[in-house]
């Protein structure tokens, strides 16, 4: 389930590049992805 969840929101981050969305957009959510890629991981160990 997690890992749907990074795949969705990988998608969105880099369509938001592609479409040179707003810098605060983008980090928002690589910040929002950098998270669930760590709960993921915690959830493996």
């Amino acid at each position: 389930m997690i890992n749907e969840k990074i795949c969705k929101l990988r998608e969105k981050l880099n369509k938001s590049i592609q479409n040179g969305e707003n810098y605060e957009i983008i980090y928002a959510i690589s910040v929002e992805l950098d998270d669930l890629i760590t709960e993921y991981y915690k959830d493996i160990e």
